[in-house]
């Protein structure tokens, strides 16, 4: 059973911990295990700036919780954009990536936004494509690596 709730400041230390998992074993495609671009990569990701991101109130932080434990985050910002989306190595492949960012469409949607934009990386790309979103801009470079894909969807 996949619960997906508002997260709390005091998940903040778990979220980083997931967020953090997620860059290092699954975005290696983005990476390529360089620890400079690794390095520019996680240097915002730790649980004092996850805490402030939930604190935020232009952020709709939430998270996946299964068993007990958060296994993915994901953030929409009151304009609708998608800033962050990360499942826990160990639970991928389980559809709560896919639970997550429905529950952030649903967000966006009772937030009043007709659509969702996000940045998306090599990684995510086909699993962002397989929700309806499509690519929205020229690819962009980030962290010294090869860069995102801006994307967007327009919600019913």
């Amino acid at each position: 059973m996949i619960e997906i709730r508002d997260a709390a400041g005091a998940d903040a230390a778990a979220i980083c911990t997931v967020v953090r998992r997620s860059i290092v074993e699954l975005c290696r495609a983005d990476h390529g295990g360089d620890p400079v671009i690794l390095g520019r990569w996680l240097a915002n990701k730790t649980p004092g700036t996850v805490a402030a991101w939930i604190a935020c109130r232009a952020n709709n932080l939430l998270v996946a919780v299964e068993d007990g434990r958060i296994r993915a985050a994901g953030c929409v910002t009151e304009g609708g954009e998608v800033t962050l989306s990360y499942v826990s190595p160990d639970a991928c492949r389980r559809g709560l990536g896919t639970a997550l960012m429905r529950a952030l469409e649903q967000r966006a949607m009772a937030l009043g936004r007709s659509g969702c934009i996000l940045t998306s990386t090599e990684t995510a790309h086909p699993f962002y494509e397989r929700l309806g979103y499509a690519d929205s801009g020229p690819r962009l470079s980030k962290f010294g690596g090869p860069g995102g894909y801006p994307m967007s969807k327009r919600l019913p």
